[in-house]
């Protein structure tokens, strides 16, 4: 399917990947809103992707209902819907250091807001459209600290094996990163990224850690191809074969 002239929404495009998708879709000829909380990294967004005609962006948080709705009413019809955001900052912690409200913000930001994507936007959407969401190795590979992020992502994909069924023929999906050389690392490693990115390369079967445009690359593949739903795509070079 070709998705040049549709138009796509892009949640957490300000940064990573989803910053990294907006570039892919914007080359292919695709109209591209980019959605986040910070009109700071919007306006950095535009900005780094040369302020194209085809990109708007809006200050919109997934979290809130109301905002979500009226980012819909505003963007009208479209063809796909991605989300690659996600709060985990403060949840990366042992059990008795665990702060509630941080693991809270990981399942508004990675599991309510995309519902909130998904009953806001399917109405939206052309019955060729698709929705994609972002889960990750966590969720098969978890690890001490990491308790919230893994449950997340395995809540995640069931939701969208559920959605594929309910909204179709509207094709839902998830891809799952492994570990991708991203700013959210600063959360995750902070001061010791670059050491534990380093190690991981070393184990890892294809040699390397991920690039944003490894991830971009596979949700553009999910965007296009019209006969895959229900189905979370794993690249994460080989992480759970090791």
């Amino acid at each position: 399917m070709d998705i040049s002239n549709t138009k796509t929404l892009i949640v957490g495009g300000g940064s990573g990947m989803g910053l990294a998708l907006a570039r892919h879709c914007l080359d292919a000829g695709a109209g591209v809103i980019i959605a986040g909380r910070s009109a700071d990294k919007l306006h950095h967004a535009r900005e780094t992707l040369g302020n194209p005609a085809t990109l708007d962006t809006i200050v919109a948080d997934i979290t809130r209902e109301d905002e979500v709705a009226a980012l819909f009413e505003r963007i009208g019809q479209l063809d796909h819907i991605i989300s690659t955001a996600a709060d985990i900052e403060g949840a990366y912690q042992l059990l008795p250091a665990l702060d509630l409200k941080a693991a809270q913000r990981v399942v508004e930001s990675k599991l309510y807001g995309p519902l909130l994507l998904a009953k806001h936007g399917a109405p939206r959407l052309s019955s060729t459209g698709s929705i994609t969401f972002t889960s990750g190795i966590a969720a098969y590979r978890p690890a001490a600290r990491g308790s919230v992020v893994a449950a997340v992502n395995a809540a995640l994909e069931g939701l969208v094996r559920a959605l594929a069924v309910e909204l179709a023929p509207i094709r839902v999906n998830a891809v799952s990163p492994g570990w991708v050389d991203t700013s959210i690392w600063a959360y995750v490693a902070g001061d010791r990224k670059d050491e534990m990115l380093n190690a991981m390369a070393e184990r890892l079967p294809a040699g390397r850690v991920g690039r944003p445009d490894d991830i971009a690359s596979a949700i553009g593949f999910l965007m296009r191809n019209g006969f895959t739903t229900g189905t979370t795509l794993h690249v994460e070079g080989g992480h759970r074969l090791v």
